[in-house]
């Protein structure tokens, strides 16, 4: 079964030769959508995934801009407003670095302390700003771990575990 990354959404159409506006949120949008890159777009969760070839990109802040295939005119393209936009995860590139991962390998991971003290599950990654924050669900109020060096010591991919040192302030301790 093909697992699929969700890499950005069609907002709307950009002039009359087929263009779309699309809100990206691939780290490599110049490869992403390099022409001839295949992406699947899904109108509904329940619908398939239909496959569309890009012929064309460019950046007009804040959108990527792309031009698919087979759809040259603002009248092929209208039907597909509102789409999710995703690659099959084998289509992702290989991390040169050790120590880098994609989002979805550390959604779900457990975090504990350095003193081996459990504080929940990452259940998502929000990027604010200068660094990433990790929403741990603690069974209670969330935590938010800053994806900074003092606070994230170890990240183990395939053992789905996190270890962060925990800086004053950073969680409320009822003890």
């Amino acid at each position: 079964m093909t697992e699929w990354q969700y890499v950005g959404k069609i907002v709307n159409t950009r002039g009359i030769k087929g263009e779309v506006k699309v809100i990206s949120v691939t780290d490599f949008p110049e490869e992403r959508f390099a022409s001839g890159a295949v992406l699947y777009a899904q109108k509904e969760p329940s619908s398939g995934y239909l496959p569309l070839t890009v012929a064309g990109y460019s950046r007009r802040a804040p959108f990527d801009c792309l031009l698919f295939e087979g759809y040259p005119t603002i009248n092929e393209v209208e039907k597909l407003k509102g789409s999710a936009l995703f690659i099959s995860r084998d289509q992702l590139p290989r991390l040169e670095d050790d120590g880098d991962f994609y989002y979805y390998e550390i959604i779900g991971a457990e975090v504990y302390t350095e003193e081996g003290r459990e504080l929940g599950r990452i259940k998502e990654i929000l990027s604010p700003g200068a660094n990433d924050v990790w929403v741990v669900d603690s069974g209670g109020k969330d935590i938010l771990i800053p994806y900074i060096i003092d606070v994230v010591r170890h990240v183990d991919v395939p053992g789905k575990r996190v270890t962060v040192h925990l800086i004053p302030g950073l969680i409320d301790d009822e003890d």
